[in-house]
C-alpha cells in the first residue's frame, strides 16, 4: 500500500512542479510578446518620438592648417619613395651594363 502512495505523491508532485514551470513560461512568453510587440511600434514610429544627432560628418570639426600639414608630409614621403625605385632602376641598369657591357662601360648610378 506504501508503495502506490509513495507513487501517487510522487506523481502529484512532479505534476505540480510541471504545471508551474509550464505556467511561469507561459506567463513570461505572453510578457515578451507583449513587450517585443511595444518595442516594435516604438521604433516604427521612432522619427517622431526620437530626434536624431546630427550627421558624422558634420560633427568632424573643420582643421586647414592640419590638413596642409598633412598633404605636406604625403607629398615627401610619396616623393622619396618614388626617388628610390628611381634609385633602384638606376642601379639596376648601372649592373646590368657592368656585367653585361654595354653603352657607357662601367658608369656609377646618377
Amino acid at each position: 500500500m506504501s508503495f502506490i502512495v509513495g507513487t501517487a505523491s510522487g506523481a502529484l508532485v512532479a505534476g505540480g512542479v510541471y504545471y508551474g514551470l509550464s505556467s511561469m513560461i507561459s506567463t513570461r512568453a505572453h510578457q515578451h510578446r507583449v513587450d517585443l510587440h511595444r518595442l516594435s511600434e516604438r521604433m516604427a514610429n521612432a522619427s517622431s518620438d526620437i530626434p536624431a544627432p546630427i550627421p558624422a560628418a558634420a560633427r568632424i570639426p573643420q582643421r586647414p592648417f592640419m590638413s596642409m600639414l598633412q598633404n605636406s608630409w604625403n607629398n615627401q614621403v610619396e616623393a622619396l619613395f618614388r626617388r628610390t625605385g628611381d634609385l633602384d632602376q638606376q642601379v639596376v641598369d648601372w649592373a646590368r651594363r657592368t656585367l653585361y657591357g654595354g653603352e657607357g662601360g662601367g658608369t656609377k648610378p646618377k
